[in-house]
């Protein structure tokens, strides 16, 4: 019309930003539309802090309660492993059968397997020179050797300057690999420290779900970690963990730790023990508001998660993405390494404790047959008595006692 102000003209980058939504026909222009699209965060955001409560409820007792599948699944492994453990003669035993003071030595040929296995591995993971080698593929030129060079020397001052507890690990996963048969070690970053570290983490912390044949493939895998509650508030305030409220916690003792204190002589404080039993588990997941998408469609397809919980109050610290940005396949990023002694049948491998542990166990007995059989031979114990009555006494005579 004539004397109106000129038409403005306006370019939409997005178009799905604008929205009708006024009964005159005007329009609502959203300046930050990444915040209001489902799935749009930041990738490497904690994604339980977008979530409703009755969701991250829900997703903390399916979890949980398929944890506690998975390790009641493996149940017989851990019972022949720790009846294993008492094979490696690491506490003395002290034994009133067939008499008081009767022999209770171990053979030493589980120990003596463990120790060998250790000393000749930690040499050649951990020469004089460094655990890191390095090999050009394809052709060779001086450029590259030299970057071989740079590379192999920056790796070793990082695994043994600045990751302090890279051979202490290393040491504790090669006397753990040849007893249980499997071992793992978990490579992170670690935003407190701010370097990388690698962890060796034992095979009764590490739970996999039934009938699992390796990492790649495993639907779940499940790192049992205990924190301090300090630690746990560390995390929670750089971000990483959700700052929410958590009960006190309650301890959990697996029979596996109990076994360790039993044979390190160490006894759990629940007075005093404030450390929080989290699980981390690696899991396939259809989030709501986060789903995998094709064409604008959801596929129905779960995507990798690592999934943070709090087992005693069942609450979700976190909730990550495990893949990379850029993978268009979204294939899950694997954090741990497993070791294997023997590979066995199933996902764990076959340690000395099922290679040989009848065998340690028959040589013990023979061993303390041997000893007590010498005993008797020096010092030998009987009864006398003129009128001989004896009634319900059944109390062994001990060697050198005559009654």
């Amino acid at each position: 019309q004539e004397g109106a102000d000129p038409a403005m003209e306006i370019d939409i980058v997005n178009p799905e930003s604008v929205s009708v939504e006024t009964p005159d026909g005007g329009v609502i222009i959203d300046f930050d539309p990444s915040g209001m699209m489902p799935g749009s965060t930041d990738h490497n955001a904690n994604l339980a802090d977008e979530m409703d409560d009755s969701e991250l409820h829900g997703i903390a007792s399916e979890l949980v309660g398929a944890y506690e599948a998975d390790r009641e699944s493996r149940g017989d492994w851990e019972e022949t492993y720790i009846k294993g453990l008492d094979l490696l003669g690491l506490k003395n035993e002290d034994r009133t059968q067939p008499w008081d003071g009767a022999c209770g030595v171990f053979h030493p040929v589980l120990t003596e397997a463990v120790v060998r296995f250790q000393a000749q591995s930690i040499q050649e993971i951990f020469p004089a020179s460094g655990p890191v080698k390095t090999a050009v593929v394809g052709g060779i030129t001086r450029d590259k050797e030299k970057q071989a060079e740079r590379v192999r020397d920056y790796l070793n001052y990082l695994l043994t300057e600045k990751m302090t507890e890279y051979r202490g690990e290393t040491e504790k996963m090669l006397f753990s690999l040849p007893l249980a048969g499997s071992a793992f070690r978990k490579v992170y970053y670690d935003p407190n420290m701010g370097r990388p570290c690698s962890m060796f983490v034992p095979a009764e912390d590490f739970v996999v779900s039934y009938g699992a044949s390796d990492l790649v493939t495993c639907e779940r895998a499940t790192h049992v970690m205990k924190r301090t509650s300090n630690e746990v508030r560390k995390l929670q305030v750089s971000g990483f963990y959700s700052d929410i409220e958590l009960s006190d916690p309650t301890p959990d003792t697996g029979e596996i730790e109990r076994k360790y204190n039993e044979l390190t002589g160490d006894s759990s404080n629940y007075e005093f023990d404030n450390r929080h039993t989290i699980l981390e588990v690696q899991a396939e997941l259809d989030l709501v508001g986060f789903e995998d998408e094709e064409n604008g469609e959801p596929t129905g397809i779960a995507l990798p998660y690592v999934v943070s919980i709090d087992k005693s109050s069942r609450k979700i610290l976190s909730i990550r993405r495990n893949w990379y940005e850029d993978d268009p396949v979204r294939m899950k990023r694997e954090h741990f390494v497993h070791y294997q002694y023997l590979p066995g049948l199933g996902f764990y491998g076959f340690g000395l404790i099922h290679m040989i542990g009848g065998l340690a166990k028959s040589a013990t007995s023979v061993l303390r047959q041997l000893v007590d059989a010498g005993t008797l031979s020096n010092l030998p114990g009987g009864l006398k008595s003129r009128g001989l009555r004896i009634k319900g006494d059944d109390t062994p005579i001990m060697p050198g006692e005559f009654r």
